[in-house]
């Protein structure tokens, strides 16, 4: 069998190019010179006999052929990265990667605080973190496209191979913005149980895609408005478009200043919460970053 002209070398100076939009600018980036990054492209487009690059003004622009190469190359690409990460992993027990799941209505800025003092331990980890509301979360660990979950809700998967703990439960607030035109009205206990469903949800999406998705909240009567996030819930609440829930600690300061108004007889039952990953991932990385997060968010619960 011949060998095959197209290399990694190869394809990551396609890659360069591509996104730097010219030679010059993808040998910077590689650390080569121009005339190598040239000799490159011009030593495979005469091995296959094809063209991969042509000039448009200052650009070099990648030919029909060149951009299947390079769509196909890309994912070569992550599989040799992701091989990479995994022989370190193996050698040293400590992963180069985690991705997380955190749910929407968790603490951020309780969150962040451990993952600094994670780092500072672990300075060369890479993590990365997703949002997801409901379901999202368990069906990212389910499909490995996360490694642990914060937040997600109950009830746990089950026969999934998943260690949870619950964490403490958030605080949930049913609000409206004072300047909401009904607002006055739903202050009044008996005029709130008449016209609630007469006033927008305001709801955000599950991000799940595969799993049957879910709402929370208060009465399903009425017109809805969804969105993809927490930010986005609590913009368009304060707006005036409709109630929703939401987390106390995110929304304290309007509370507090009469922006917006709790009401009090529609208090959603707070969630259980967990703390989540696969049994069989035996990352050191994740192990220690479990315990971190269990100290800081499941020590009351399991009192």
């Amino acid at each position: 069998m011949s060998k095959s002209p197209i290399t990694i070398e190869v394809l990551e100076t396609m890659d360069a190019i591509d996104r730097r939009g010219s030679f010059a600018k993808a040998a910077e980036e590689l650390n080569k010179a121009t005339s190598a990054v040239s000799y490159t492209v011009q030593k495979l487009e005469e091995q296959l006999d094809i063209t991969l690059f042509q000039r448009q003004g200052r650009r070099s622009v990648m030919t029909p052929a060149g951009r299947l190469m390079l769509d196909e190359g890309r994912e070569i690409l992550k599989t040799t990265a992701r091989l990479a990460s995994k022989a370190r992993e193996v050698a040293t027990g400590w992963e180069p990667r985690i991705s997380i799941g955190i749910e929407s209505l968790l603490d951020y800025n309780r969150f962040f605080n451990v993952i600094q003092d994670f780092l500072k331990a672990h300075p060369s980890i890479e993590l990365d973190i997703r949002e997801c509301v409901l379901n999202g979360g368990w069906e990212l660990l389910e499909q490995n496209q996360v490694d642990l979950v914060l937040g997600s809700p109950g009830p746990v998967p089950q026969q999934k191979g998943y260690r949870a703990l619950q964490i403490e439960p958030g605080d949930l607030v049913a609000v409206i913005a004072s300047k909401h035109e009904m607002a006055s009205q739903l202050q009044d206990g008996q005029t709130l149980q008449h016209q609630l469903g007469s006033v927008r949800r305001v709801i955000s999406h599950d991000t799940s895609i595969s799993d049957i998705p879910r709402s929370a909240g208060f009465s399903n009567e009425g017109k809805t408005f969804y969105l993809q996030n927490m930010d986005q819930k609590v913009a368009a609440i304060m707006a005036g478009i409709g109630a929703g829930h939401l987390p106390r600690h995110r929304i304290q300061s309007q509370l507090n200043s009469g922006e917006l108004i709790a009401l009090g007889e529609q208090q959603a039952p707070q969630p259980e919460q967990y703390l989540a990953w696969k049994i069989s991932n035996k990352g050191r990385g994740l192990h220690q970053l479990s315990q971190q997060l269990t100290t800081a968010f499941c020590n009351s619960t399991q009192d």
